[in-house]
C-alpha cells in the first residue's frame, strides 16, 4: 500500500522541478540549446545577422566592434537595417556622435527578456538610462527579436534606434534664446539665491556637472541634470510666466527692483518641476511640489505634444496658474528643532519627546523643565518668509511636567533677532507675542497674534522664553510647533 505521505512527497517534488524549470533565466540556460552563435562574439553574430548588418557597419567605425568581442559580459540592443535608415544623418556626423549612438544601444552585463524585475533602469555604456519594461520594451523601442545569445553576452532587434536624447537641463539650454523661463533657469549659474549657493560656485569644479553643484535650482530644488532619475517640467510660455512672477512680487519685496524680480522668478520656477515622468495618460489634476505648493494642472494649456527626455517630460504651458492661497505657503517650525538654547550649560533640562495625540497618533514635541532658571530660551530660525502678514500660532500639549499633576504655566514667543554679541536689543524685535498660559491637555492650535513683513527676509532668531521664575512647573516650557500663516487677502 502506498502511504499518503510518500504521494505527497513526490507532488510536492514534481511542482519545485516545475517551477525551477519555469522560472529559469534564458541567459544561464544557454549552454547547449544548439545556437551556434554561442560560439562566436557579439560583435560577430551582429555582422552574421543580415537584418543588423548596417549597425554592425557603425560597430566597426566606432571601435566597439573590438570592444564587443572582448571577454566581458554585455547586451546590445541592435536596430534593424531598416530603422538604421531612419537615423538622422545629423545624429552621426561625427566620430563622437557615432560613438555616442552606439554607447546608446549596450549595456554591461547579459539582460534577457526574462528577469526578475520586469520593469527597470539600466545604465548604457554612455552617460544615459534607459527603461527595459516587460519583455519587449526598450526605451521608446519595442524588440522584434529577443534574447539572441552570443558567447559573451546577448542582442535583441529592436525597430528603432535609441539615439541618445537630451535631458530636461540641455533641453533648457537650447530654449534660452526663445524661453524667459528657459533663461532664467540658466542664468542661475551664476545669480545666486542663497549664501551657500555662493559657497558651491566657489568650489565647483569645471565640467559637464558643474551645474548641478551650483546652479541654484539644480542645487535647490531638483537636479535635471542627472540622468539616473525622472522629473516632469512644465515650461510656460512668455506671457503666463511673466503674469506669474508678477503676481509674486509684492509679496518678495526686496531692496531692490531686479532683487525682487530675481526671487519672484526664483520662487514662480521651483514649483514648476517634480519627481517622476508623467506621461499623458499618468499627468494628474493636482501636483504638490516639494515646498507644499498645490499646483493644479490645467491640461487645456498645454501646447503640443509632450517632449520626452531622456531623463523625463517636458510639457510646454501657455499658463499654469498658482492661486496666491497655495503659492505662499504656511512656515512650520517644529519644536524639537530649536537651533540653540541658553542657558547653554542646561543640555539636561530639555527633554525632547515623543508623545500621541488624541487619535493615538504620535507626534514630537521638546519641554524645558526644572531649568532652575527664569527666562530660559529657545532659539528657532525661519526661511524664506514673504513681505505679508503672519498670523502666529503655537502647539504646546501641557499633558506631563515630570511631577504628580500637570500645572498651567505661561511663555512668550519673540520673532526677530533679539541678541548679537550676548547683548539684548529689545528694539529689535518684530513681534513679542507677551507671556501666554499654556493650558492643561488643550492639543488645538492656539493663537498667539500678528506680525507684518515689509520684506520677504529670513528670521534667524525667534525665541520662546520661559517664564521668569525659578519656581518648578512655573518655568516649564513646552512646544510642538509654530505656525506662521501668510494672511492672504
Amino acid at each position: 500500500m502506498i502511504s499518503l505521505k510518500l504521494i505527497n512527497k513526490k507532488l510536492f517534488a514534481g511542482i519545485l522541478t516545475l517551477a525551477l524549470v519555469s522560472c529559469s533565466d534564458p541567459w544561464s540556460d544557454r549552454e547547449n540549446n544548439g545556437d551556434d552563435n554561442l560560439n562566436i562574439t557579439l560583435t560577430e553574430a551582429i555582422a552574421n545577422t543580415p537584418e543588423t548588418s548596417k549597425f554592425a557597419e557603425l560597430l566597426a567605425q566606432s571601435g566597439y566592434d573590438e570592444i564587443l568581442a572582448g571577454s566581458k559580459t554585455y547586451t546590445v540592443f541592435v536596430p534593424t537595417n531598416d530603422a538604421m535608415a531612419q537615423v538622422d544623418a545629423s545624429l552621426l556626423n561625427t566620430p563622437e556622435k557615432v560613438t555616442a549612438f552606439v554607447q546608446n544601444h549596450i549595456t554591461l552585463t547579459a539582460y534577457s527578456s526574462v528577469r526578475d524585475n520586469a520593469s527597470e533602469k539600466i545604465k548604457m555604456l554612455g552617460p544615459k538610462y534607459l527603461l527595459f519594461k516587460g519583455t519587449a520594451t526598450i526605451g521608446d523601442a519595442t524588440i522584434l527579436t529577443s534574447d539572441k545569445y552570443a558567447k559573451n553576452g546577448v542582442f535583441h532587434i529592436i525597430n528603432k534606434s535609441l539615439a541618445p536624447k537630451k535631458n530636461i537641463w540641455e533641453y533648457i539650454n537650447s530654449q534660452t534664446a526663445s524661453s524667459a523661463m528657459s533663461n532664467y533657469l540658466v542664468s542661475l549659474n551664476e545669480l545666486n539665491i542663497y549664501d551657500s549657493d555662493i559657497t558651491a560656485k566657489e568650489n565647483a569644479i569645471p565640467g559637464a556637472l558643474a551645474d548641478s553643484l551650483s546652479n541654484s535650482f539644480l542645487k535647490n530644488v531638483y537636479n535635471v541634470n542627472n540622468e539616473k532619475n525622472t522629473y516632469t517640467l512644465f515650461l510656460m510660455e512668455d506671457d503666463g510666466y511673466s503674469t506669474e512672477v508678477d503676481k509674486l512680487k509684492p509679496y518678495l519685496n526686496k531692496s531692490t527692483a531686479d532683487l525682487t524680480a530675481t526671487y519672484s522668478r526664483y520662487f514662480t520656477v521651483r514649483d514648476m518641476v517634480f519627481p517622476k515622468a508623467y506621461m499623458p495618460n499618468e499627468l494628474p489634476n493636482e501636483l504638490t511640489t516639494r515646498f507644499g505648493v498645490k499646483v493644479t494642472i490645467d491640461k487645456t494649456q498645454i501646447i503640443g505634444d509632450p517632449i520626452v527626455l531622456s531623463n523625463g517630460v517636458v510639457y510646454r504651458m501657455k499658463k499654469v496658474d498658482v492661486p496666491l492661497k497655495d503659492r505662499l505657503v504656511t512656515t512650520k517650525i517644529e519644536g524639537e528643532n530649536n537651533v540653540s538654547f541658553s542657558p547653554s550649560n542646561l543640555r539636561s533640562k530639555i527633554f525632547y519627546r515623543e508623545q500621541k495625540d488624541l487619535n493615538d497618533i504620535f507626534f514630537k514635541d521638546v519641554m524645558v523643565y526644572n531649568s532652575g532658571v527664569s527666562l530660559f530660551q529657545l532659539n528657532y530660525r525661519a526661511t524664506d518668509l514673504f513681505s505679508i502678514t503672519y498670523k502666529v500660532y503655537w502647539r504646546a500639549v501641557n499633558i506631563n511636567n515630570y511631577s504628580s499633576n500637570a500645572t498651567v504655566f505661561q511663555q512668550r514667543l519673540a520673532v526677530g533677532r533679539v541678541f548679537r554679541d550676548g547683548i539684548e536689543y529689545p528694539n529689535e524685535v518684530i513681534k513679542d507675542f507677551g507671556l501666554k498660559n499654556v493650558e492643561i491637555g488643550v492639543y488645538d492650535d492656539v493663537y498667539l497674534g500678528e506680525f507684518t513683513l515689509t520684506n520677504a527676509q529670513d528670521i534667524d532668531r525667534i525665541t520662546l522664553y520661559g517664564a521668569n521664575t525659578t519656581t518648578v512647573g512655573n518655568n516649564t516650557m513646552i512646544l510642538d510647533y509654530l505656525k506662521f500663516v501668510p494672511d492672504v487677502k
